[in-house]
């Protein structure tokens, strides 16, 4: 940034554009030519018409479908979705153990997943554990850029890539439990 202090040139150049010469003194005014702008009143509909004019001529962006699917803002899709989606499903447990405690009490709960075929168990259990694991995992990652590490393309990559190995190893782990 620039100080306010004159420095240079400059100064002495304006002085000299700026100086009288041979007596005559031109005002700095009269050298710029004015020129009087007119307005006129519309009404708010013949503006709204105007704004929409000049809304069609503007170049539009191209949407995202058009470019290659990058890994990098396919996990950040994923990573906001499975965050939305345990944030409903937490809230939902809990407002509706508010609404019923003693239909969604931990015994009530045990003995209802009990009593549900083993494929059923297995498929709910994925059906957590996915998202839990890729999200906590893509925190992680999150937190790594947070740092200072991983910032590369390469690095973004291989964190990304890390990020879906562990995923998939820590979710059959977790199913496994």
């Amino acid at each position: 940034m620039m100080s306010a202090r004159a420095v240079g040139l400059g100064p002495a150049l304006r002085q000299v554009a700026l100086k009288p010469r041979f007596g005559q003194a031109p005002a700095l005014r009269t050298l710029v030519s004015k020129r009087a702008i007119q307005t006129q009143s519309l009404p708010p509909s013949a503006s709204q018409e105007i704004l929409n004019a000049q809304r069609l001529k503007r170049p539009s962006s191209p949407h995202f479908t058009i470019y290659q699917p990058q890994l990098t803002w396919l996990s950040s899709i994923a990573n906001r979705m499975t965050g939305a989606a345990l944030s409903v499903l937490l809230y939902g447990y809990a407002i509706a153990y508010l609404a019923a405690p003693t239909i969604f009490d931990s015994t009530h709960v045990i003995e209802f997943v009990a009593g549900l075929p083993d494929a059923v168990k297995i498929a709910g259990k994925t059906i957590l554990a996915a998202p839990f694991a890729f999200h906590s995992l893509n925190g992680l990652r999150h937190l790594s850029w947070d740092m200072g590490k991983f910032l590369s393309l390469k690095g973004a990559y291989q964190a990304g890539y890390a990020v879906l190995g562990a995923t998939a190893v820590s979710t059959v782990a977790l199913v496994l439990m």
